[in-house]
């Protein structure tokens, strides 16, 4: 099985260059990131645990928009390859599967941007462990 087992995109307002892009989604077992397209703002989440949870029991409100997505997924725990409920938030990122209910919750990390494209150097941290931007 891949390691990559979330891959999404989602188009909204980009929480840092505020343009409308595509923010990419990325979750694998030891970290989840998001990344605009358009600024390459990334945010990192890591792994806090793994658990069967009721539905939305982990998300917390913040102040940002909490993207709820249904992507297809091969489940980590039951194998069933269907549909898992992806909940993007300020402060975490869950992946639900919806036929055992088997939850990864990832919190929030690190903030950086990509590097610059001329010299390909990193343009620095932006934030680390702190509140929603």
């Amino acid at each position: 099985m891949s390691d990559r087992f979330i891959s999404a995109t989602y188009c909204t307002d980009c929480y840092h260059c505020r343009n409308m892009a595509d923010q990419h989604i990325r979750a694998e077992p030891n970290l989840a990131d998001v990344t605009c397209e358009s600024c390459g703002a990334t945010r990192v989440f890591v792994p806090l645990i793994e658990d069967v949870d009721e539905t939305g029991m982990f998300a917390k409100p913040g102040p940002w928009p909490v993207w709820s997505l249904a992507v297809p997924a091969v489940c980590r725990n039951c194998g069933v390859d269907g549909l898992h409920d992806l909940t993007v938030g300020c402060r975490n990122i869950t992946v639900r599967c919806r036929n055992c209910r088997f939850t990864h919750l990832y919190r929030f990390n690190l903030e950086y941007m990509a590097g610059d494209p001329v010299e390909d150097r990193p343009v620095g941290v932006i934030t680390g462990h702190s509140t929603c931007p």
